[in-house]
């Protein structure tokens, strides 16, 4: 049914264009003066009675004007689908727009948009004209969050002119490779079409102005991967993700504005050369999501003047378990312990359920061969002693028994070998975390041989993992050193293997280690108490093969699972310190 609406034109209104009276006049129902023109055009518009399709035409004092105003309805249909629905009022929404949802209709998609679900949502959005009714802004189909909706005419033409002015603030949340060489920073660079890629823009000369401001709310310790707030001082096509691309920063999965290298003849996902990539996966959309809006309502007051309106809106699950994946590096663990005590028992068992694993005999015993670099050093030190021809492998039993004889030579070739086994260990661990995968490695002087800093007086000792369960009673695992986030995330756990000195007798006893031997290869550690004082987790180990097994896939899990948590906890602190707000993820 159409709408009529009838005026009376006073004297200080006369001489005025017909346009804009009515447009004066219907400003309250939200009607711009392009439709009021549109309106007059098509003959709808009645002066004292008489047709008029003029909007220049002048209106006189005490004329009567009507203007009949035809029902309008959306051609979209209403398709219901997931919306969270953050703020409403009769005026306006906020949404929180999923990630691949596309905002309005187009060639290319003619169903299926959000605003085929605002229809459903919000019926009163079914009177406004157009294929996007309600829309007032929009977001990159991949990019996540908050969306204004206007609801009526007039809080459409409203919230267009203030994103016009820019008194809306918005601000995103986007997770970019590598870490900008600043905690905050601004960027002013034009951006058009992409000069020979159509479908892409680009920082260009001949483009239009853009302003982007961010700061850093993370950044990763290894530098590959960093979390900012993103603030827009300009609405420009992909603004943010062709800017942090020109900076060197591309977003986290943009297919669009991110090119793989290629290493080794296989393409990364991320181009984070030299350092490894984490993991061989990588998000699939980028990772992006607008989080934060804030304005003053323009149809609505509050206490002390317009009523404001701030809206957060967490990142979506893809966004925060890819992050807690960046943030979660592989796992890796030493394994340690005197000698019978077991350590390479629970090695084999982590090598058992698929974890790779790396021993320092292994190593050691490469290096002795012909060829290997700890043959030629001790060759060239040490001449013929150890290694009696230049294509035979080291003597280790001779050269063993001379690191028993000798304190001195001892430490001369622990000096000349360790650096070596260092290295191997290293590479390991670099070609497991390209890899993605966990890892452990059998080093029994780790600690010795200042592979890692203890400071084994001030350490916190507190318990930091207990186990639980009657089926445990042989063995006990107990936490030795409170692990900070960083040591939790980004170094080595130390799992110390513990057994009594009766039991580690036996064992070696049984290889063919006599007591002297025992005593020589002791001595060459620290003490039991201050060894497994320096270490994360201690596995006591005086029972079965079976049972350690059971108590290192117990433990590693264990591990895991405070690894996970403080990711967590860093995501949370992340948005707590960058917002100085309560933590948005949760």
């Amino acid at each position: 049914m159409d709408t009529l609406h009838t005026f009376s034109v006073l004297h200080s209104e006369r001489g005025m264009r017909l346009d804009l009276f009515l447009a004066t006049r219907l400003q309250d129902f939200g009607l711009s003066r392009e439709k009021v023109k549109q309106a007059i055009k098509a003959g709808n518009v009645y002066l004292d009675g008489v047709v008029s399709t003029s909007p220049k035409e002048g209106v006189y004092a005490d004329a009567t004007i009507v203007i009949r105003l035809p029902e309008v309805n959306t051609s979209l249909v209403p398709e219901m689908g997931d919306l969270p629905i953050l703020y409403r009022d009769k005026h306006l929404a906020i949404v929180n727009k999923p990630a691949g949802l596309t905002v309005h209709p187009c060639p290319s998609c003619l169903e299926g948009t959000l605003a085929h679900r605002l229809v459903a949502h919000f019926p009163e959005l079914a009177g406004l004209e157009g294929a996007r009714p309600g829309i007032v802004h929009r977001l990159d189909k991949d990019t996540s969050g908050l969306v204004v909706v206007a609801l009526t005419e007039k809080s459409r033409l409203a919230l267009t002119e203030m994103f016009a002015e820019r008194t809306i603030h918005k601000e995103y949340l986007t997770l970019v490779q590598g870490v900008p060489r600043n905690a905050t920073g601004v960027i002013e660079a034009s951006i058009g079409r992409h000069p020979v890629v159509k479908t892409k823009m680009a920082v260009t000369e001949g483009g239009k102005f853009a302003k982007t401001e961010w700061r850093v709310l993370y950044a990763d310790p290894q530098k590959r991967f960093s979390v900012l707030a993103v603030t827009i001082h300009t609405g420009r096509t992909h603004q943010i993700r062709v800017h942090m691309t020109h900076l060197g920063h591309p977003l986290w999965g943009d297919a669009v504005y991110t090119t793989p290298p290629v290493v080794n003849g296989k393409r990364l996902l991320a181009p984070l050369a030299p350092l490894p990539p984490l993991r061989p996966l990588c998000p699939a959309r980028q990772m992006l999501h607008a989080w934060k809006l804030a304005f003053d309502h323009p149809l609505a007051q509050g206490s002390e003047g317009p009523l404001r309106v701030d809206i957060s809106a967490p990142p979506p699950q893809d966004f925060t378990d890819f992050l807690q994946c960046l943030m979660l590096p592989p796992l890796r663990v030493v394994i340690t312990g005197l000698p019978g005590s077991g350590k390479s028992a629970l090695l084999q068992s982590f090598a058992a359920r698929g974890i790779a694993v790396l021993s320092a005999d292994t190593v050691v015993a490469a290096l002795y061969q012909q060829g290997g670099a700890g043959q030629y050093i001790l060759r060239a030190r040490f001449g013929n002693r150890f290694v009696p021809h230049p294509d035979a492998p080291v003597d280790k039993a001779l050269l063993g028994a001379a690191m028993q004889e000798s304190v001195t030579l001892r430490r001369e070739i622990e000096n000349l070998l360790h650096p070596l086994v260092k290295q191997a260990l290293e590479d390991f661990w670099e070609q497991q975390t390209a890899l993605g995968g966990g890892s452990a490695a059998e080093i029994p002087l780790y600690l010795e041989a200042g592979f890692a800093r203890v400071d084994v007086e001030k350490d916190n000792r507190s318990a930091s993992y207990q186990s639980q369960g009657a089926s445990h009673s042989r063995w006990g695992v107990q936490g030795t050193r409170g692990a900070s986030h960083t040591e939790l995330l980004h170094h080595p756990i130390i799992i110390g293997v513990q057994a009594s000195s009766a039991v580690r007798g036996a064992r070696l006893a049984a290889r063919g280690w006599t007591a002297e031997t025992i005593a020589n290869i002791e001595s060459w550690q620290w003490a039991e108490e201050e060894k497994m004082g320096a270490c994360d987790y201690v596995i006591e180990n005086n029972g079965t093969e079976a049972e350690l097994a059971h108590a290192g896939q117990c433990l590693w899990e264990q591990i895991e699972s405070a690894r996970a948590g403080q990711a967590r906890e860093l995501l949370r602190g992340m948005l707590e310190e960058g917002e100085g707000r309560e933590a948005l993820l949760y």
